[in-house]
């Protein structure tokens, strides 16, 4: 967690609202987490989707736990 706690807020805010939301309308992320609980995650592109969009959030609360936890 040491690695986690020494990335800037501000970059991993940026993180979310592009990589995280992109494309914008509607945000690969939220498409991608219906497809998992749908069941319809078959290709490998979907996977390597869902991992590089929601790896920004993982982040996050990654920060957000080594944060509380220091604090």
């Amino acid at each position: 967690m040491n690695f986690i706690s020494r990335i800037p807020w501000i970059i991993i805010i940026i993180a979310c609202l592009t990589l995280g939301l992109a494309p914008f309308n509607p945000p690969h992320v939220y498409e991608k987490l219906v497809m998992l609980f749908k069941g319809d995650l078959r290709r490998f592109i979907d996977w390597f989707d869902l991992v590089l969009h929601s790896s920004p959030w993982i982040v996050l609360i990654m920060k957000i736990i080594s944060t509380m936890r220091e604090g």
